[in-house]
């Protein structure tokens, strides 16, 4: 398992990946978690619309979008889709007020979205396309 710190090459993976998911489907929220030093890192992303019945599909863009990107950094089944009501996508819109602007936010060690978590990187806000 993965219990290093999370480095600028994967923090770079996520936010290409992170843009053309947006191009597909608009990204409401975005964060690398890791709940423990035993446990791997997952890159939520939080998409509009997302439904039990649209999630296949939607993994199927993660998938071709990996595929595409070929970075040794960003691992497709290290990608979880979420929906708005999640509560990691809430946590994230909290840190949205809070931290308006485009810059990233870092947290060790802290209670995110009612659990606790080892490590958690928060992307800024994506533009969705009109």
């Amino acid at each position: 398992m993965d219990t290093s710190p999370l480095v600028i090459d994967e923090i770079n993976a996520g936010a290409e990946f992170l843009k053309q998911l947006n191009d597909y489907q608009p990204v409401t929220a975005a964060c690398w978690l890791r709940e423990s030093e035993d446990e791997e890192r997952y890159l939520f992303a939080a998409l509009d619309g997302l439904t039990p019945e649209t999630s296949q599909t939607a993994y199927g863009e993660v998938s071709r979008i990996t595929g595409e990107m070929r970075d040794n950094y960003l691992d497709p089944f290290r990608v979880k889709l979420i929906g708005q009501d999640h509560p990691v996508a809430k946590a994230v819109g909290e840190i949205y007020r809070r931290y308006p602007g485009p810059i990233p936010t870092r947290l060790n060690g802290r209670v995110f979205a009612g659990s606790s978590f080892e490590e958690i990187y928060v992307y800024p806000p994506l533009v969705s396309k009109p």
